[in-house]
Parts: structure tokens; C-alpha cells; sequence
């Protein structure tokens, strides 16, 4: 058994630990999860005999084996899979012992030893390593690339399969999931909910923690707490405590009251339906884990557009790739206000060329990319990151991005470009310190700031979550819940895409199509997918003697008529999706019209409510201006109901114009 006593542990003059208890049993897999900067990695070295406590006692069975994930990122010329097999150091022992008994000539000892390798599986070694890259995402016959020919992110999964090639007793993951796609995760998933022995691992993913781990054991005030069951159940049960306290009780209900006037707001409108389902199903689970997230420094949320043009962004019959190879074959998609979409697909499928052909940072080989006017494109990738000026400030670079977009204008003052990016974390002097040290969660953090910053209209999102903890994580889908404009999101945070997207469209062979099923049937898919790729050559082909040159023949000028036949009918519906928006277009000004009415009348009323608030206003001598207040009260209060009843009439008969189409 696993066991901490009374450990006391500083970091510098930081206290982390103090007085905490732990303790985990053989086979139990535990999530570890806190607040950034509290002390999780640091605990990790603690059981790894890195560090010492500084007070109190740590116990690991003597006969255990640890794997880690290595802190530093493997380099050199090796090929992947010898790298990967180092993990197992019994079998490098072994190996090593064979080659000096072979080299001695010891007969006896090399027979030994033998039967020791084929008892610790060493002669399958190689297949378990390659199944292990293979899991993580790299294809058939990367294995033998050398190390040095992988970029950073790629590298750090060479490493997770080093740790998982190990025949360890005790598995320490420390944010395994940071630089995988969502195909890889699942992989992981899979992995880890079969691997025998005691696993900790520290994950930002929700969806993850709950698959995999049995326990939570919480760090907070330099403790450790445990909860039974996944995240969301630690959620649950958090939260019950908090909302005992009349603060986090009371700070819940104000987050969950701005989620449901969103909802209540757009209930009733045809046009943003069934947007505003999906966030009544996300609004019950924020009044369940917002107290459990009641102390996260992280408030922020999406200004409206300066423009919303319908449609944002259109694709038609687009061809792409890089160099000779094809990525992406007659995509043909058109982007409006409200649209909230999930890429899901393969590695390598193109998810990520289809985002940046949206972005205009690639050029189609073939077709056209026809952009709305005043469209405005927040775009998140790994790379946004990497651009950030390393000797300026979070704060230089909001000033200069301001200065930018109101040249010859009245820019921003600086206590509110502070007050924004408190919202992100970086309060008081680290809104001022150079970026060059910060972690890579305060740099994600940094470019989502300066992507909301600029107001757009649409948001283009590649892997957004990559180093966000749980609190930011949180926070940016409460603010993508309330964003006035479309999102593409490509994300391996399942919860993300449930929370965020209605929509969700398959990349996979050259195509993008709508997925027929919801997220959770997309594991099952990706299965089946794997399967038939891995049924053997011979059976996808001909019998015996293959084609002949005129079969060929004949299967081109098939594929070249379904070709023709395809783009003749993306042509037609093209022209039947215009004729239809024509048909529609008065009854969407109608009802934007009136939706704007609503919005103006309730914000007058807002502010009169705030003035009739004020105690001054009771006193004998201000009746006279009570007295009107309350009286333009009544006036704006008939104004909107009235509205409000337009509003639903121009809406309902939008919907139905709609189901006749």
C-alpha cells in the first residue's frame, strides 16, 4: 500500500503541504486534482524519492516498480521503438546480461536467460511497443523514423509510451492527454481502464478523470481530501459543502442566473432553438459544478460582434492539400451567426487543414472561400502561442492591439485593459512581467484573451484547452455559451464539444460530413474504422489474378461519373439553399428586428431598475422623480411585453416557413 503521514512539504518559501494524509491500496486507479501552483507535480517527485518532506513519512512498497512520464523531452538519432523499449528496463537488463553471456561464450547462462526473456514476454516486446505508438497516433512504419525527426509534440507521446512500456506496479501521469488528439485519448482511455496496477493521474480532462479513475483526492489548503467516485462526482459532493457557505451559495446563484437568462432570453426564438437547448442541458450541470469552481480567479466572457453577416464564411467545392498529397476533396460548407460546430475524424484527416482553409492561412488548390463583409476571425492554435512576444508584457500586448484598432481614436484606459485581463488570472504585477517564463497555461491563456479582445464573429478553435487547467476550462465554456457568433471547434476535452457544440462534423476521407450519431457513439466508430483498416490487404482486393487494366478502367470512369454526379448535386443545392434564404429573408429581418427591440427595452429597464434601487430616491423631497421613474417603469414594462409577444409571433412564423422548406 501507498501511504503518506503527516507530510509537511515547502517548495521554496511556499507551503504546499502541511499535516497530510494519504492513503492508496494495490489496483486503485486515484485522479489528483487542484489548483494550479498548489503542488501536484511536486507530490509526484515526492513519490518518485525526488524530493524529501519536510516533515512526516512516505511509504511505497520496496518491490514496487514506478514509471513516469520524463521530465525531458527525448532527442537523437534512435529509432521511435528503441526509444519506446527502454521503458522496460527488466528486458534491457535482460538483453544486456544475454549479449555478455553470448560474448563469453556462457551456454548455460544464455539458456537461462532466455527462459527468463520469453517469461517477461521479451520476445513480443517489439509488437507491444509498436501497438503502444501505433495507440498514440504515429502510422504504421514511424516507428522506425529517428527520435530527432519528431516535432515537440510529438516527441512528449514518444515519452508516454516509454512510461507505458513499462511493467510497472505504480503508474504516475502527470497531464498524459495534453498533446494528444481526441482518437489517441480514447486510445489512452481504453489503456489505462485495463492496466493492473495502481495508477495517479493528474488530468484538466473531465470526460477522462471519469472513465478512468475510481477516486479523486483533491489539493487545497495545503491538503488532501478525497472523494469516491469520478470528477463529477467530486463535483457533486464539493459543491454540497460550498453551498453551505452563504458567499459561494450566493456567488453560484449568480452565475447560474446569468446561464438561464441566456436561455430564457432565446428559448422562444426558431432561429437560436436549438442552440438554447443545448445549453439548458449544459445549465444543469453548471448549477451542480459551478460551487465546486466558486474560488477560480477566472471570469471573462465574449463582447458582441461589431458585425454579424449571414452568412459569416462559405466554402464551395474546395480541393487542398500540401504538396502532392490530398487532404481535402469537395468541401462545401457555409458558416452563419449562432452555428456551433465540432470537427471530429482520424488523426491526419484533415481537421486541422480545414481550420486554417476557414482561417484564409492556407489557399484551396481548386474552389472558392467567400468571406461575409465585416467578417471577424479569432483564431486559436499551438502556434498563437509560440508568436507571443516573449520580452513584453500580457498588458503591452493588449495595449498594443488596442492602439491598433482605434488608431487616430480614444483607446482603451489601462485600468480597463487590467480589469480584462484579471479576468484571465494575470492580476496586479503579472500583468506587467515579461511572458518568456510563464507556464504554457498562462501563455494559452494570454492568446485566448487576446482572441477575445478583438471581438469576433466567428471562432476558429484548434486544441484551445492544451495546458488549461479545470478553472479556465470552465471558464471558457461558460463564455463560449455566451459568444454572439459561430464557433469550429477541434478538441480532445469531450466535455468542451458536449457543453459548446450542437453540430458535429466528420473529417475523414477527404469528406466533411455530418457525424450520424453524438459524441459518445464516435469511440464505437472510430473502432469499427480501425477495424476494417486493419483487415489484411488480400481481403480487400479481387480474387486470385486481381484486376486486369480494363477493371481499372472501368472503376475510373465509375469514380469520374460519381464525381460529376456529386458535384452536380452540390450545384443544386447550393441553388436550393439560395432560392430558400431569399424566401426567408424577410421573415429573419423581421424577427432580428424585433429581437433588437427587445434587447434595447430591456436594457432601459435594467437601468431604471438600477436608478428606482437607489435609497435617495425615497426620500421626501426626490418624490417628484420618483414619480416619473415609476410611471416610465410602467411605460417600458408595456413596451416590452409587447414586444416580447411580436417577437414569439415573427418567430413561430419563421419556424414554420422553415418546416415547409
Amino acid at each position: 500500500m501507498l501511504e503518506l503521514t503527516g507530510i509537511t512539504l515547502r517548495r521554496g518559501p511556499k507551503l504546499l503541504l502541511q499535516g497530510a494524509d494519504l492513503r492508496v491500496h494495490p489496483g486503485q486507479k486515484l485522479g489528483l486534482t487542484g489548483a494550479n501552483g498548489c503542488g501536484k507535480s511536486s507530490l509526484f517527485a515526492l513519490l518518485r524519492g525526488e524530493l524529501q518532506p519536510d516533515a512526516g513519512a512516505v511509504s511505497v512498497p520496496p518491490d514496487w516498480t514506478i514509471a513516469h512520464v520524463a521530465q525531458q523531452t527525448p532527442g537523437g538519432e534512435r529509432p521511435a521503438i528503441e526509444l519506446v523499449m527502454d521503458g522496460d528496463t527488466e528486458l534491457r537488463e535482460v538483453e544486456r546480461r544475454l549479449a555478455a553471456a553470448e560474448a563469453a561464450g556462457d551456454g548455460v547462462q544464455q539458456a537461462a536467460l532466455h527462459g527468463q526473456l520469453e517469461a517477461i514476454g521479451g520476445y513480443t516486446a517489439e509488437s507491444r511497443a509498436a501497438r503502444l505508438l501505433h495507440g498514440l497516433g504515429f502510422a504504421v512504419g514511424d516507428e522506425r523514423r529517428p527520435v530527432s525527426s519528431y516535432s515537440g509534440g510529438w516527441r512528449m507521446r514518444l515519452a508516454l509510451a516509454q512510461a507505458l512500456m513499462c511493467r510497472s506496479d505504480l503508474l504516475l501521469l502527470d497531464e498524459p492527454t495534453n498533446h494528444l488528439d481526441l482518437d489517441a485519448v480514447i486510445w489512452l482511455e481504453g489503456w489505462l481502464k485495463a492496466y493492473p496496477g495502481t495508477l495517479l493521474l493528474i488530468s484538466h480532462d473531465r470526460d477522462f478523470l471519469d472513465a478512468v479513475v475510481e477516486r479523486i483526492c483533491h489539493m487545497e489548503r495545503q491538503g488532501l481530501k478525497v472523494y469516491a467516485g469520478g470528477y463529477s462526482a467530486f463535483e457533486r459532493q464539493r459543491a454540497e459543502h460550498l453551498a453551505q457557505q452563504q458567499a459561494a451559495h450566493e456567488r453560484q446563484q449568480r452565475e447560474v442566473a446569468h446561464m438561464r437568462a441566456f436561455v430564457d432570453r432565446f428559448r422562444a426564438k426558431a432561429t437560436k432553438a436549438r442552440q438554447a437547448q443545448s445549453r439548458l442541458k449544459a445549465l444543469e450541470r453548471m448549477e451542480l459544478i459551478a460551487p465546486a469552481h466558486v474560488d477560480s480567479p477566472f471570469r471573462f466572457s465574449f463582447r458582441a460582434p461589431l458585425a454579424k453577416p449571414d452568412p459569416l464564411l462559405r466554402l464551395e467545392d474546395i480541393r487542398a492539400g500540401y504538396g502532392e498529397t490530398r487532404v481535402l476533396d469537395g468541401i462545401g460548407m457555409s458558416l452563419r451567426p449562432d452555428d456551433r460546430i465540432a470537427l471530429l475524424g482520424p488523426n491526419g484527416a484533415g481537421k486541422s487543414t480545414l481550420i486554417k482553409l476557414l482561417a484564409g492561412l492556407i489557399e484551396p488548390w481548386s474552389g472558392q472561400r467567400e468571406a461575409g463583409q465585416g467578417l471577424a476571425i479569432g483564431y486559436f492554435a499551438q502556434h498563437q502561442v509560440d508568436q507571443l512576444d516573449p520580452d513584453a508584457s500580457a498588458l503591452r500586448h493588449l495595449e498594443r492591439l488596442t492602439a491598433a484598432a482605434h488608431a487616430g481614436g480614444k483607446p482603451a484606459t489601462e485600468q480597463q485593459l487590467r480589469d480584462f485581463l484579471g479576468g484571465f488570472g494575470f492580476h496586479g504585477d503579472r500583468a506587467t512581467e515579461p511572458v518568456a517564463p510563464f507556464s504554457g497555461g498562462e501563455k494559452a491563456r494570454l492568446a485566448l484573451a487576446l482572441i477575445v479582445w478583438q471581438r469576433p464573429n466567428l471562432l476558429l478553435l484548434d486544441e484551445p484547452t492544451n495546458h488549461l487547467d479545470l478553472d479556465m476550462r470552465l471558464a471558457l465554456s461558460e463564455a463560449l455559451l455566451g459568444f454572439d457568433g459561430a464557433l469550429v471547434l477541434v478538441s480532445h476535452d469531450r466535455h468542451l464539444l458536449r457543453v459548446t457544440c450542437d453540430t458535429l462534423l466528420l473529417v475523414d476521407a477527404g469528406r466533411a460530413e455530418p457525424f450520424p450519431g453524438s459524441l459518445d457513439d464516435y469511440p464505437a466508430w472510430l473502432a469499427a474504422r480501425n477495424k476494417e483498416q486493419a483487415q489484411p490487404a488480400s481481403e480487400a482486393g479481387s480474387g486470385p489474378g486481381g484486376p486486369g487494366p480494363g477493371s481499372l478502367s472501368t472503376a475510373s470512369q465509375a469514380s469520374a461519373a460519381a464525381t460529376g454526379a456529386a458535384a452536380a448535386s452540390r450545384k443544386d443545392q447550393r441553388r436550393r439553399e439560395a432560392e430558400q434564404r431569399a424566401r426567408l429573408q424577410p421573415a429573419r429581418k423581421r424577427v432580428q428586428q424585433l429581437e433588437a427591440a427587445v434587447e434595447r427595452l430591456t436594457g432601459e429597464r435594467q437601468r431604471l431598475e438600477q436608478d428606482l434601487a437607489n435609497p435617495g430616491l425615497y426620500a421626501d423631497d426626490a418624490k417628484p422623480r420618483l414619480l416619473a421613474l415609476l410611471a416610465d417603469k410602467q411605460r417600458l414594462d408595456a413596451e416590452l411585453e409587447q414586444a416580447e409577444a411580436d417577437w414569439l409571433d415573427a418567430a413561430a412564423q419563421l419556424e414554420a416557413l422553415e418546416e415547409q422548406d
